[in-house]
């Protein structure tokens, strides 16, 4: 198979990241490496898939039985490879099987441009499947088997936003084209703004760019792993793996550093819940043009997004909300720059209604807006 005309992206969070996805597939990009990898090869082992339970030492001494045999038993049958042909060549990532009629979701880039896809389960069965919905803007894909066995084993997705920093994690998928891969990390931060952004001609659409409040990890997550679960000790899917950072400035060499960064699992659900039923998605709307800004509120600086247009008639124009206003946060979310209340905004169900904390002359204040959709 020959490599296909490459389809890159760039990760956004003060460094430049990585999209994962096939090796047949291979892009760079200036700063830190980015890329899509993967390959067909014989399933490989993690510590958490051995024979023999890891042990650690617990509280007073005692040697303590690790439990993530169990997760990766839980999740290894809801985990499962893609393979997508394009026409001019190819790409590999991991999907995760989100009901009992064959629907599989996965990110969009791992589908982009498909004209075959081949989706095989954790015990080797290989399947067509048809592309039933994409929404780039969030970077989730759904497929479906065309003749689905009815003995599929769907996820159990967790409540992403119950996750703290701190909790352990293990991403499954095919990294490298090794399937049924476990790794094990925890989770390093959460609502970390990331932008990934195709870059098909010189003078794309900036609408194109996906936007991720995202959940940082440090399992390592290798191309390949796009699409596959980001899992709790229980098995429950709490993200999908979506783009590494990397230090890499060539395709050679770039792997995991431990900054890896998957799509929250109830942003997975919102999406793929719209994508089954219609095809698309709609996306909740502030009617805002923002950039980053700052402000000195006499005691410090703060940084947040700095309103510099307000759309008529939109939520954000129906709350208040006025041009140089500095939005700082969402609920509880911090909003430090454009990106991340872009991307917070983009995790919320149309119709929501939030509070929207904003320094205006120097002084706080805080509004409830209604989400409109777009």
């Amino acid at each position: 198979m020959k490599k296909s005309p490459s389809w890159l992206a760039t990760a956004t969070l003060v460094i430049v990241g990585m999209l994962l996805s096939s090796i047949f597939t291979i892009g760079a990009a200036t700063g830190l490496g980015l890329m899509f990898w993967g390959a067909p090869g014989e399933a490989s082992r993690s510590k958490a898939q051995s024979g023999t339970p890891a042990e650690r030492v617990g509280h007073g001494g005692d040697v303590v039985e690790d439990s993530w045999v169990d997760t990766a038993r839980v999740i290894s049958p809801s985990t499962v490879s893609i393979r997508v042909d394009t026409g001019n060549g190819g790409s590999e990532g991991t999907g995760i099987v989100y009901d009992g009629k064959g629907t599989i979701v996965t990110n969009a880039h791992v589908v982009a441009g498909a004209v075959l896809i081949n989706v095989t389960t954790s015990d080797g069965r290989t399947f067509d499947a048809t592309l039933i919905g994409s929404d780039e803007s969030t970077d989730i894909a759904l497929v479906r088997l065309s003749n689905p066995p009815k003995d599929l084993t769907p996820a159990t997705f967790a409540d992403s936003s119950a996750l703290t920093v701190g909790q352990d994690v293990m991403a499954m998928g095919t990294p490298l084209g090794l399937a049924n891969t476990a790794t094990t990390g925890i989770v390093s931060a959460l609502n970390r703004p990331v932008v990934t952004r195709p870059e098909r001609s010189e003078n794309q659409d900036p609408s194109t760019a996906s936007y991720t409040s995202a959940i940082q990890t440090d399992a390592s997550v290798n191309p390949g792993n796009s699409g596959g679960p980001l899992v709790n000790r229980a098995g429950e899917v709490i993200g999908i793996n979506s783009s590494i950072a990397s230090n890499a400035s060539k395709s050679e060499g770039a792997g995991s550093i431990g900054l890896g960064f998957a799509i929250p699992s109830n942003t997975v659900k919102l999406i793929a819940e719209q994508l089954a039923k219609n095809g698309k998605a709609k996306h909740a709307f502030l009617g805002v043009r923002i950039k980053d800004g700052e402000a000195n509120t006499g005691s410090a600086v703060v940084q947040g997004a700095h309103v510099v247009d307000v759309t008529a008639d939109s939520a954000a124009a129906k709350a208040g909300i006025a041009n140089a206003d500095l939005v700082t946060k969402v609920d509880d979310v911090q909003i430090g720059s454009s990106s991340a209340l872009t991307a917070y905004v983009r995790s919320l169900e149309v119709g929501s209604t939030h509070t929207f904390t904003v320094l205006r002359d120097g002084k706080e204040r805080t509004v409830d807006i209604t989400l409109q959709g777009s």
